[in-house]
């Protein structure tokens, strides 16, 4: 009997798991169905990302705002990077880019910037001409000049899609929240890295940051969206939760400081490995602050 009794708990766990990773595929009638809430669970659920609790300037002892590079060519990166093509999988499914573009395409997403320090405000039509290269051939300039309508299929256009982010950029703010007695840490900002789209063909392309966007202003939409868990895919991981939680590598590659916040580059030049120490460095120095204010 209690051999029985666990073997039904661990059926009931894995389904109620089931059901909540893939959403209604265990009741759907048809396949439209899947991924769609129940008025039941919508109501349920109150599922909003965890809001962050209000912190007093007298309460933070000390700060250091960093910059960092998600390079998504290492495998623990990849949930961000994948899926980068849509045509043969569910709609429930979307990479970072695809999530955060769609988003601002339809104007839930508003705060986006062309810096870092979110001084210049951008719109999606300014965004267009950086994400996008439309090209006339001979052809079409042949048709161009005789003063006829030149022909679509004359007309080559470029755009940067998801396969096309090679990295991410992210600015975030350290510090030691005094009354709480952590370290703690607050993303601020986050852009997709590509090639810069009227060079994107060459061999060795420019890479840049396509917009900016003040990642308070995108939690929810990125609570929302869903990255694959290898492990388990019946639990998949939020992208907001990805990031807030840190589940990523990166690397520091600037801070501020006083000479402007001028890069690791800029002081240590043509030297891959001493700018990568310095990066540890700094990273060492944030983890190194909280250790020193139990030392006795």
């Amino acid at each position: 009997m209690n051999l029985r009794s666990f073997v039904l708990t661990v059926l009931t766990v894995v389904v109620s798991t089931l059901s909540y990773g893939q959403e209604n595929i265990l009741n759907a009638d048809n396949p439209d169905e899947i991924g769609r809430k129940t008025e039941e669970q919508i109501m349920a659920d109150n599922d909003k990302p965890l809001e962050y609790g209000y912190v007093d300037k007298r309460d933070v002892l000390w700060a250091k705002t960093t910059w960092e590079t998600i390079d998504l060519d290492e495998r623990i990166n990849f949930p961000l990077y994948y899926p980068i093509d849509t045509n043969n999988i569910g709609a429930n499914r979307r990479s970072l880019y695809d999530v955060l573009v769609g988003n601002i395409k339809n104007g839930k997403i508003k705060n986006i910037y062309s810096d870092s320090y979110f001084t210049e405000t951008r719109t999606f039509q300014d965004l267009e001409s950086t994400m996008s290269k439309i090209d006339t051939t001979d052809l079409g300039y042949e048709q161009y000049n005789a003063g006829e309508t030149v022909d679509p299929q004359y007309i080559n256009r470029r755009d940067i899609t998801s396969a096309d982010i090679s990295e991410y950029r992210i600015r975030g703010y350290w510090y030691f929240d005094k009354r709480q007695g952590e370290l703690r840490y607050r993303l601020l900002g986050l852009a997709p890295v590509a090639p810069d789209v009227n060079f994107i063909d060459d061999d060795e392309p420019d890479m840049v940051p396509l917009f900016w966007v003040w990642y308070p202003d995108a939690r929810e939409m990125l609570h929302n969206a869903a990255a694959f868990n290898r492990k388990n895919t019946s639990m998949p991981f939020t992208y907001d939760h990805i990031l807030n939680a840190r589940r990523f590598s990166s690397v520091i590659y600037k801070e501020d400081n006083i000479q402007g916040d001028r890069e690791i580059k800029d002081y240590v030049v043509d030297n891959a490995l001493m700018q990568l120490l310095e990066s540890e460095r700094i990273k060492e120095s944030i983890r190194n602050f909280e250790m020193d204010m139990w030392s006795y």
